[in-house]
């Protein structure tokens, strides 16, 4: 696997790189199977296969949460060579951000509902570098989770929108035997947390008013930030402790 931590010298190695279709996983590292589950579908579907790993700054509306965000690089590394990717890119954000912020990409429909309503110029930032992202390594495929089903929908939107030849894929949310969806940020919960947080899913699942719902997850002691319903989903933000949990389900699998 080959490993650029510049811009500079990814870009001259992309001018090299062979022809045949490219694969693009872009994280932020704390790999875990979720991450792995696009990275094997990446492999499966195109020659060439890049990860990237970049904790952007400008997604995260609280500098804590940015500080505390868990870093697992050796095994990180060690989990892409053996799943047999090619490339790896660690960007460094002086790089990225070389305009200290000056152009940033702005939805104005999808990105204020949701989680765009309580974490507000998240989804800016995230457009942001993901164009950016984009750009520097010119993907034909690139592959998004649909645990974050928001954000999935406004970058495959972003791609047409701005005529990009990206085919953008989403994926299956990968998730524990109890049910809950696979998270880097699953590591920072409690042992009891942990056990508690598998009730996300199995109440967005029940067979009850959106508000029933609601109103069963803070007797279990979450934090709403939301519980809605749009179109043929339920989508859910709540916290444990300082821990921030989403997930979505389709309303006919409910």
């Amino acid at each position: 696997m080959q490993v650029y931590k510049s811009i500079e010298t990814w870009r001259k190695a992309r001018q090299q790189l062979s022809s045949g279709p490219l694969g693009f996983v872009p994280t932020m590292g704390a790999l875990h199977a979720g991450h792995m589950k696009l990275v094997e579908r990446s492999i499966q579907e195109n020659k060439h296969t890049l990860v990237s790993i970049f904790i952007n700054p400008t997604q995260f509306d609280n500098n804590a949460d940015l500080q505390h965000y868990p870093k697992t690089l050796d095994a990180d590394i060690k989990l892409l060579e053996e799943a047999g990717v090619h490339t790896l890119i660690m960007p460094n954000a002086s790089e990225i951000y070389a305009d200290d912020y000056r152009f940033i990409l702005r939805e104005n429909a999808l990105s204020k509902q949701l989680c765009g309503q309580h974490r507000p110029g998240h989804f800016d930032g995230v457009l942001t570098v993901v164009l950016k992202l984009f750009n520097l390594v010119q993907p034909n495929k690139a592959y998004f989770g649909k645990k974050d089903f928001q954000q999935y929908l406004l970058i495959k939107d972003m791609a047409e929108a701005l005529f990009l030849d990206i085919e953008i894929i989403g994926c299956e949310t990968v998730r524990a035997k109890d049910g809950l969806a696979l998270s880097s940020r699953n590591t920072k919960l409690s042992i009891a947390e942990r056990q508690k947080a598998s009730l996300l899913y199995e109440r967005l699942r029940a067979s009850k008013p959106i508000d029933d719902i609601a109103g069963a997850l803070e007797k279990d002691g979450f934090k709403i930030d939301y519980v809605e319903e749009h179109a043929d989903r339920r989508f859910a933000a709540v916290w444990l402790g300082d821990v921030r949990l989403i997930d979505n389900v389709e309303k006919h699998s409910v």
